[in-house]
Formats: C-alpha cells, structure tokens, sequence
C-alpha cells in the first residue's frame, strides 16, 4: 500500500516506520524540505534495521527448525531401513530460510501535495494550528481517498465538540475520512508491538466509508493492534473528546486507562 502522510513530526515518525517496517511505501512531507528529507532517510534506516533484526530472528529459528526436522527425519531413516522401508525426504516448508526475505518499505518526502498524490491512503497528522493551510496546500489531490485523521485539539481544555476535527478534514478536501490512532502518546505507536498485559492495543476507528475504514483496519493490523468498531464519523467527535479528556488525566498524573473496568466487569450490553 502507498501511505502518504502530511506531516514529518513525532506520529508521522513513529507510525510512519512501522508501516515502512511492514512493507509500504510511505511519502512524508513538511514546509522543510530539508529536514522532512533528513527525517525520511532517518525512518527508512531504522524501518530496514529493523526488519533486519526480525528476518534474522525468523531465519535462525527456521534454521533450528529445519535442523530438528533433518536429525528426525534421519532417526526415522534409519529406523526404516533397519524394517527395510524406503526413506523419503521431507518437502520443504514455506518456513525455510530461502522463503522467509521480505523487503522492508522505503519513506520517501515531498511536499504536501505530492504526498497527498502519492498516498492510496493519506494520514494526516499536523498541529491543528496549521492544518487548514496543509489541507489547502493539497489541492484537489485527496478527493474521494481514504483518510485517516489522527489530529487533536491543540488545547485540550477548550475541546468544542461542535467543530469535530474530522469533520472540518472531510469538508475541506472531499476524502473519506476515519478518525484514528489519537488517544495515545507517540511512543505507544514505537511500540512493537503496543501489547499491555498479554492485551494487544485496541484502536478505535470512527468513518463511514468502508474502503476507507478496511484500509484503516489494515493499518492498525500491521502495528500489531486491535481494529475496534467506533461508528460513523458523526461518533468522531466523541473519539476527540475521549482524548482530550484522557490526556487532561495523563496530564495531572492520574491513570487515564484505571477509569473503566474490565469487559467482564462492565454489565450485560448488547445491541438489541
């Protein structure tokens, strides 16, 4: 998949890489060309590092693997030819070394638009200062593409719930928009994966577009997360309060996510 992303900050970075890591071609972009350049040589490096690590790790398992299938396979040799029965060779598994390289993504930069031109799927995650400019820079270029909007509210004490973020986002470029990936600090999206407690992260998703939102499930797949049902893109606005919210709490040092109790503890619900 070709992921654009308009920004070259902190989630661009982390979420960025981890999607290289996992085999997409993904295009930054920033108002500096030099640094966005800087950053993108920086994730692509790390996104191949990386990988590098995990396909060693996979190949020497494998290689372990497949030594324990030979020596048993010339026990049960052995032990057919002392019965007289022909040995056959094992067929080899799609696990073996030779089939296990996979080539990590590259992030390329460019400019707003190009990126916006470049991406089947387009994140957008600037300050929300600057994002109706950003939006603009794009022209026509992210008309009917999915869109995943990870902004927040810059001031997360004046959150107005009557202009939701996303909703500005599709009005302004005509895109299929999913409000995603905003409820967590950008060292959570470094995470590989973000698993707490034996519980991988759960993402909530909210759009109405549902090319858009296969593809934003996609995404939260590869980081190794939970795609959760969030509703339409009406529900948007919830998944920006929540944020607001819940960092409100980080910020004065309470535990955001000791709130609610477990799903076994919360009642019977159902949608009747």
């Amino acid at each position: 998949m070709r992921i654009g992303i308009l920004g070259a900050g902190g989630m661009a970075d982390a979420l960025g890489t981890q999607w290289a890591r996992a085999g997409h071609a993904v295009m930054i972009s920033g108002r500096d060309a030099a640094r966005t350049a800087e950053r993108a040589a920086t994730m692509t490096a790390a996104a191949a590092d990386r990988t590098a690590a995990e396909r060693a790790a996979t190949m020497t398992a494998a290689a372990d693997r497949t030594a324990a299938e030979s020596a048993a396979a010339a026990e049960g040799a052995v032990a057919s030819a002392e019965r007289g029965i022909a040995a056959t060779t094992p067929a080899r598994r799609s696990g073996s070394p030779d089939s296990l390289a996979t080539g990590a993504g590259r992030v390329e930069a460019g400019s707003f638009g190009e990126a916006a031109a470049f991406g089947e799927v387009v994140m957008v995650a600037v300050r929300e200062a600057g994002l109706l400019d950003t939006l603009r820079a794009t022209g026509t270029a992210l008309r009917g593409k999915p869109l995943i909007d990870v902004v927040n509210t810059a001031d997360i004490y004046a959150y107005d719930p009557t202009r939701p973020i996303a909703r500005l986002i599709a009005d302004v470029t005509g895109g299929h928009v999913v409000k995603a990936f905003n409820l967590c600090h950008v060292d959570v999206w470094r995470m590989t994966p973000p698993v707490f407690d034996g519980r991988p992260l759960a993402v909530p998703l909210c759009g109405d577009d549902e090319e858009a939102l296969a593809a934003a499930r996609t995404l939260v797949a590869d980081l190794g997360c939970t795609p959760v049902d969030g509703g339409g893109l009406d529900r948007a606005m919830l998944l920006e309060a929540t944020a607001a919210f819940v960092i409100g709490l980080w910020f004065g040092g309470a535990d955001a996510q000791a709130i609610l109790p477990p799903l076994a503890a919360s009642g019977a619900h159902g949608r009747g």
